[in-house]
């Protein structure tokens, strides 16, 4: 029962055992005396520990597959023992009101079976090196020797012999991924090879300063992969870039009684509709439970999956076809969704480097398919999509949460997040320290509990100048006013990493800008900001309005449906823009609605009016506002 038990993991881990930080040179130490002791190339060492954990510890905790430290040795079973499955929404996946709901929070699925090798590495470890489970957990140094020793084991397994040159490791490498598919497998050592060729320095979570020096003209011997004997995986109608192993593992179109059908639409993209957005989720199930589910066609669609473990990518979807999957259906039908293996409720339950770098790649590759700027106004969270209606905004999906670190992805993206003006700038970019920047969030595991202290790439946004003071409310997702909470999942006063808005007041080391129509003060000190300056466009109500009406979705007007296709409601969210507000626009996008009701595609319809709309980042989501209503103005 693989699955099921898979599928609780989030933050039971046994943090507290782990060793207390060692003084910073101690971590880079235990790589040079392991390298010595099992003979690795100190180099390889160093770029598999960096490609699994950034060489961070984590406080002893497992990541999203059971993996334990710096090297990420796996024990599952651990480290999903008696964890709870939170859930982060109760949204309509499809987002369409011309269709009964669909819903999409994981159910357990059992499929039998055993814990594959690649989810129990830390028990090889322990037999290869005498250490006890308990202390490659838990030690770093313990952990690092573990690693190193699987590393050589599957060095000889491959027939090779103990080497200084790293160019002769580069099998080993690959089987230490613990990829079942000779692809991923060597995919996974291709990126071990750029990390070592590129070089790598940072301070870790424990505050160790690790390096690893550039080896710019290493060049591996990837005959040495030769001898793997993994399987080769059915890439059938994949549309991935080379640099990324991906499979095809298609969500099923099935009819299945009363009219209905799944899990996805048919579509002819991008010749009916551009596709603008990419959705970054994550699954809040393990990667054999996220497979199932996509395989049901019952269930809900995405277009591709990405494992923790190894960064290995599946394909669902062809791009041309619409999923289900952010909770609005504008959003859907413009969207790619990119489900990552993750629990947003368990911080500790880390996500490799692996992952994602093989996420960037794989945006890079669709952002320049479709000619999609790579900003956090078209590159967004699933809790950056906004409800369509007044109704549906309280149970929008809030992953992947405050712990993605947005300003690591943008790094990986190539599209830094730095400065482009200067600290006195009308617009900010939101860019806390991520490492450093550690607010307080509450249930994580039970309502109320303080989540355990981590790393994250959001502020908190009060009412005044004062930590003390209140947090904004969210009219959408408290109708009754009450105050917004620092709960994991609340949104209502939250700014993310990448996320532009226009300041509204600066009063010391607080910055106050425009959001959700109100003043929304964040703590930015000048030696420690949370927020850099940058220029760009802006929306303002025209001249002669006070207030301009905001919306969850870009519906045309009535006139634009023709026979047959009923107009769909361009109804206002409860919030609005008022004269004297200024919003980031993400640009102008026509009114459009995808008709997509029946099995036979035939019958779809892309609707396109003339009603023209801004994009805007409103609150902690985007929002829509018709270009009618505003003036745009750079900052």
């Amino acid at each position: 029962m693989v699955a099921a038990l898979l599928l609780t993991l989030v933050s039971a881990a046994p943090s507290a055992t782990a060793e207390q930080p060692a003084p910073s040179g101690e971590l880079q130490r235990a790589f040079t005396e392991a390298a010595a002791e099992y003979r690795v190339p100190q180099s390889v060492l160093l770029g598999v520990s960096y490609l699994q954990s950034r060489w961070d510890g984590h406080g002893g905790a497992p990541s999203v597959t059971g993996g334990y430290g710096p090297m990420h040795l796996t024990d599952a079973r651990t480290a999903l023992a008696g964890a709870p499955h939170h859930s982060h929404g109760s949204e309509d996946a499809r987002g369409d009101a011309a269709r009964a709901p669909r819903t999409s929070d994981a159910t357990a699925v059992e499929d039998g079976g055993t814990l594959p090798a690649r989810l129990r590495t830390l028990e090889r470890a322990a037999q290869l090196t005498g250490i006890s489970p308990e202390r490659l957990r838990t030690s770093p140094a313990a952990n690092v020797r573990g690693g190193a020793a699987l590393l050589a084991a599957a060095q000889k397994r491959l027939g090779g012999q103990p080497s200084d040159d790293p160019a002769d490791w580069y099998g080993a490498v690959a089987r230490f991924s613990g990829a079942d598919d000779s692809a991923t497998a060597k995919t996974y050592a291709d990126d071990v090879y750029d990390v070592i060729r590129s070089g790598q320095s940072r301070t870790t979570d424990s505050g160790q300063r690790v390096a690893l020096p550039a080896d710019a003209g290493l060049r591996p011997d990837t005959a040495t992969a030769d001898g793997l004997g993994l399987r080769t995986v059915d890439q059938g109608l994949t549309e991935c870039p080379r640099s990324v192993a991906c499979e095809w593992i298609p969500a099923p179109y099935k009819e299945f009684g009363a009219g209905d059908y799944g899990n996805h639409d048919k579509g002819n993209r991008p010749a009916s509709q551009a596709v603008e957005y990419i959705v970054i989720h994550d699954t809040e199930a393990t990667w054999d439970t996220t497979l199932q589910l996509v395989q049901n066609p019952e269930y809900v669609s995405w277009q591709y999956s990405l494992r923790s473990s190894d960064g290995h990518v599946a394909q669902h979807l062809r791009l041309k076809d619409v999923g289900w999957h952010a909770g609005n259906w504008y959003v859907n039908a413009k969207s790619v969704g990119l489900e990552h293996e993750g629990f947003l409720v368990s911080p500790d339950a880390w996500y490799t480097e692996a992952m994602y770098r093989s996420s960037a790649r794989l945006v890079r590759y669709l952002a320049k398919r479709y000619d999609i700027p790579l900003d956090r106004q078209h590159i967004i969270g699933h809790d950056n999509v906004p409800g369509t209606l007044p109704s549906t905004i309280a149970g929008m999906h809030t992953d992947p949460g405050p712990y993605w670190d947005w300003a690591h992805y943008f790094n990986l993206l190539g599209r830094p997040l730095v400065p482009t003006a200067g600290p006195g700038a009308s617009v900010v970019t939101i860019r806390p320290d991520y490492d450093d920047h550690r607010p307080v969030y509450t249930s994580c595991e039970k309502p109320g509990d303080t989540c355990p202290a981590h790393g994250s790439g959001a502020v908190r946004l009060h009412t005044a100048p004062d930590e003390t003071a209140p947090l904004v409310r969210d009219a959408g997702l408290r109708p009754g006013g009450e105050d917004s909470t620092n709960g994991v999942n609340d949104t209502g006063a939250r700014a993310s990493t990448g996320q532009q808005y226009a300041v509204a007041e600066r009063r010391g080391d607080w910055t106050a800008i425009w959001y959700l129509g109100q003043k929304a003060w964040f703590h930015n000190p000048r030696k420690e900001p949370t927020a850099v300056g940058a220029r760009a466009s802006v929306v303002a109500p025209r001249e002669g309005l006070t207030e301009v009406p905001v919306y969850g979705r870009a519906y045309p007007e009535a006139s634009a449906y023709p026979a047959g296709v009923p107009v769909q409601a361009v109804t206002p969210l409860p919030y609005k823009l008022l004269a004297g507000q200024e919003y980031v626009t993400g640009g102008r996008t026509p009114g459009e609605y995808y008709w997509a009701t029946t099995f036979d595609s035939s019958h779809h319809t892309v609707v396109r009016g003339k009603e023209m709309y801004y994009e805007i980042q409103f609150g902690h989501r985007v929002a829509f506002v018709k270009a009618a209503d505003v003036r745009v103005q750079r900052r």
